[in-house]
């Protein structure tokens, strides 16, 4: 019962892209009756002009990125925190990937990469280390492109939000990994 309902739904799944691809531009068409393609090449003009507009945030972001990795800071946070990490069960080997996390993900996808490949895909830090990578966000580079984007230089409480519901996520994936997958 179950298997054949998966079975269906694995074979409905495959066609959900190509029905969007091809509904969506018809249905635009034909009952709302917008021109398609013009539509589609003025958004693609807009999205242009605001990847270069956002090209210097981008930068700025990587060169601080590459600096903070580059210069050992990470290393000497890292071994500083160490003790404090271990007694609150916060694996050490997962902290640089919450801190660069809310910075990159590309880097952040390279930290937790490098967790897997070091410590094995089913390793509780592996596991920790992909359930936080999935519940927090890059809130600097979120906040740069898209606040930047549009000319907003005042994040009032955005910053502050972000950076709590990345704590969030990192705390919770950290004790939630340890508790469903062992350790607590």
């Amino acid at each position: 019962m179950i298997d054949s309902f998966v079975g269906s739904i694995n074979e409905f799944s495959k066609y959900i892209i190509p029905f969007l691809l091809v509904g969506i531009p018809f249905y635009g068409l034909l009952f709302k009756k917008v021109k398609v393609y013009e539509s589609f090449v003025e958004g693609a003009k807009d999205g242009f002009t605001i990847a270069v507009r956002i090209i210097p945030y981008l930068v700025a972001i990587l060169v601080a990125i590459g600096m903070f990795r580059a210069s050992g800071a990470l290393d000497l946070l890292l071994n500083f925190l160490s003790p404090v990490l271990s007694m609150i069960g916060f694996p050490a080997e997962n902290f640089p990937l919450a801190l660069m996390r809310p910075l990159s993900g590309s880097g952040s996808l390279g930290l937790l990469t490098d967790l897997i490949n070091v410590h094995g895909p089913d390793s509780l830090i592996a596991k920790i280390g992909a359930t936080m990578f999935g519940s927090t966000e890059t809130t600097f580079y979120v906040l740069a492109v898209y606040f930047g984007s549009v000319g907003i230089r005042k994040t009032r409480h955005a910053l502050i939000a972000g950076l709590f519901a990345d704590a969030v996520g990192v705390l919770s994936a950290v004790y939630i990994c340890q508790y469903l997958f062992g350790g607590i």
